[in-house]
């Protein structure tokens, strides 16, 4: 997978991020979800690279990316910490301005982007999320019991970790990635071995790190920015056997009530949009990052 990319590490202000790049044409930035890495996009990069200049890129603490110690409000594990390491791989590569596309905790990554940088951001792709403010306003039955991680990964003293550290990581993984939507069958063995090789206590340390701050300090950033929309161009995915389109149902009527200028609609998928239907992302990808 990545034939032809090149596989580098840039340093940031805070954090040492694994790139992949290749491809020549207009600068296309894709970030990946928890429990993945840049890898979830494998099943298409190569063909965008046909198109375009696709950069790759593990979140801190996700994949082979560095994991800094969390500070005592985990704020440099939040979406604008996340954010501003992005903003300087691209700029390290040569790009002040590209098209951007974020799956999962990527395309929260990418909100984020949006509002600290829209300058940054020609056209933003977000697959299968909602904004987080709206998610945590919104909190039912029905989602917390689909999205257990997110109240049990925040919780303090240590015990997610310790937790999570005691099972295989196949097991984990399989219990976070092969939902009611999908099957184990749709992510590739050589992809799998991936996620389950950079499963470590470090990644676990730095993913629970992330969800504190989703639910604490990005949220305090969110309420304070809310009503300030987002004026990039934004295409909106999401599957509809994921829970986002079960538990919220109308997605694009959310986002525009985070965005001026939004675009999209459902796929026939789960949860993991680019490697569930690889071609039908592809299709929708080339048509609005024009």
């Amino acid at each position: 997978m990545f034939e032809g990319f090149a596989d580098t590490f840039i340093d940031t202000s805070g954090a040492r991020i694994r790139v992949r790049h290749g491809g020549e044409g207009p600068p296309l930035l894709l970030l990946h979800g928890n429990p993945q890495t840049h890898v979830c996009w494998h099943k298409i990069a190569n063909e965008l690279a046909e198109d375009y200049h696709v950069v790759a890129a593990d979140l801190r603490g996700y994949g082979d990316s560095s994991a800094p110690e969390p500070d005592a409000d985990c704020a440099n594990y939040s979406f604008r910490a996340m954010a501003q390491d992005q903003i300087e791989v691209m700029r390290a590569l040569g790009h002040e301005r590209f098209f951007l596309a974020g799956h999962d905790r990527g395309g929260r990554t990418a909100h984020r982007m949006m509002q600290d940088h829209p300058e940054a951001v020609a056209k933003c792709a977000i697959l299968d999320i909602l904004p987080s403010r709206h998610v945590w306003h919104n909190a039912s039955r029905a989602w917390a019991l689909k999205s257990w991680h997110w109240v049990f990964m925040p919780q303090t003293g240590g015990l997610p970790e310790a937790m999570m550290a005691a099972v295989p990581p196949e097991q984990f993984l399989t219990k976070m990635m092969v939902l009611p939507g999908n099957t184990r069958s749709v992510f590739d063995e050589e992809a799998w071995a991936e996620y389950v090789r950079c499963f470590t206590p470090k990644m676990i340390m730095a993913s629970c790190a992330d969800y504190r701050a989703c639910a604490t300090v990005d949220l305090d950033m969110d309420d304070a920015d809310f009503g300030r929309k987002v004026e990039v161009p934004l295409m909106v995915m999401w599957g509809v056997r994921s829970h986002t389109q079960a538990v919220f149902d109308d997605a694009l009527a959310v986002w525009r009530d985070y965005a001026t200028h939004v675009e999209g609609g459902p796929v026939v998928s789960g949860h993991f949009i680019p490697e569930e239907v690889p071609e039908e992302t592809l299709a929708r990808f080339r048509a609005f990052f024009v």
